[in-house]
């Protein structure tokens, strides 16, 4: 039977390693710790390779603590490479490209260029929404005006999103070529 110090924390607040959470710590809790453990929490979260085309401009400004550059960045790169794969013309930006690009398909008419034709209506509707929400809220904003981004961890989030979007973007790609 354990004793009762073995339940106790070992530290100031600190629970006993059997009682920590099997996850990192949040957000919010790595920022009340101090800038400095924020920023070290944001870095390992993009410790890993990212999207190919993220790589180069989004990292070092990312590294260099630009974070509102580095997202907005990000984003642009998503926006860049749904024109792209969709051969929509570049009079069509952000949200309504979106829309345009992955536009369901309804009642036996074709959908946007992106849109997976196999996937159940409400998920295409999905992928529309997601692709359009990213725009409006993450990259419309920077194209506008400056956007505070104090929290490295959030900044890390938003491209790490913008990687996952342009995965799906390859993916979209890769099934409207076979």
């Amino acid at each position: 039977m354990p004793t009762r110090s073995a339940v106790r924390p070992t530290t100031a607040g600190a629970p006993h390693p059997r009682h920590r959470p099997p996850y990192p710590p949040t957000s919010r809790r790595a920022v009340r710790g101090g800038p400095g453990i924020a920023r070290l929490e944001a870095r390992a979260r993009l410790a890993g390779l990212l999207h190919p085309d993220l790589e180069k401009t989004v990292r070092t400004n990312f590294d260099l603590e630009d974070y509102e550059t580095a997202c907005f960045a990000a984003m642009k790169t998503v926006e860049v490479a749904v024109r792209d794969a969709s051969g929509l013309d570049n009079s069509l930006v952000g949200v309504a490209l979106m829309r345009k690009a992955f536009q369901p398909h309804q009642n036996g008419k074709p959908g946007g260029p992106l849109a997976d034709a196999g996937a159940e209506g409400g998920e295409q509707e999905a992928d529309s929404a997601l692709f359009a929400g990213a725009m409006g809220r993450y990259k419309n904003p920077s194209s506008h005006r400056t956007v505070d981004f104090d929290n490295p961890i959030e900044a890390a989030q938003i491209i790490q999103f913008a990687d996952l979007l342009l995965r799906q973007v390859d993916r979209a790609k890769d099934r409207n070529s076979s």
